[in-house]
């Protein structure tokens, strides 16, 4: 009999235009057996934002209370907002063998590596930064300024590069997100991922010996 496969937990993250988000959301779209990440937050929900499909909606006190017994993988604070990753979201959709992506910056991503060894670290980035900075001029919604202020940011994102376990390097959409998508299904051959299955074919081996 088949054993159930468990999902893989992997973390998307990049320099602001690198293009993370389009390919995210086009791995979703185009292949089946992947879950979005859902965060929890304590801001109030936007104009048709749905509980438990865009966030999951608390209060502070109750997003506090998660924090003191550990349920998030990584949190943090903006604009007096918590912003974070339920443990319980995410392991459900594993042991369901959903693979989860989580689209997260740096230091988010490196707080879930610390708490979930087996997180799978990609860091999505253009051929070049002049290619970034046309990527980032070319959207035409930033003044000059914001974009150097995203270009400082990728400067202090660079220096973690080589905590990610891949760098892809996004030419394309298309390209980008099947080489996602082939990353991803990789790690499920890992011999972490096939502990069940080696001991079966062990197993098997030993009951052909007549052991």
């Amino acid at each position: 009999m088949k054993m159930k496969e468990k999902g893989v937990l992997a973390v998307v993250s990049g320099f602001s235009g690198a293009g993370k988000g389009t390919i995210v959301s086009k791995l979703i779209n185009n292949y089946d057996g992947y879950a979005l990440s859902i965060s929890a937050t304590t801001r109030a929900p936007r104009e048709g934002e749905v509980d438990g499909v865009h966030y999951f909606y608390k209060e502070h006190e109750e997003f506090e209370k998660m924090i003191e017994q550990d349920e998030l993988y990584e949190y943090a604070r903006y604009l007096d907002n918590y912003y974070g990753t339920p443990k319980a979201f995410v392991r459900e959709q594993i042991a369901a063998g959903k693979d989860v992506i989580l689209e997260i910056d740096v230091q988010g991503a490196l707080q879930i590596k610390k708490k979930y060894p087996g997180v799978l670290l990609v860091f999505v980035t253009p051929p070049s930064i002049e290619e970034l900075s046309r990527r980032l001029r070319g959207r035409g919604t930033e003044t000059e300024e914001q974009i150097q202020g995203r270009l400082d940011r990728a400067r202090d994102e660079a220096v973690y590069m080589d905590e990610y376990d891949f760098i892809l390097i996004v030419e394309d959409p298309e390209t980008g997100t099947r080489k996602l998508h082939d990353l991803i299904q990789a790690v499920h051959c890992r011999p972490s991922m096939k502990k069940a299955f080696i001991s079966d074919i062990r197993a098997q081996l030993d009951t052909e010996r007549g052991e």
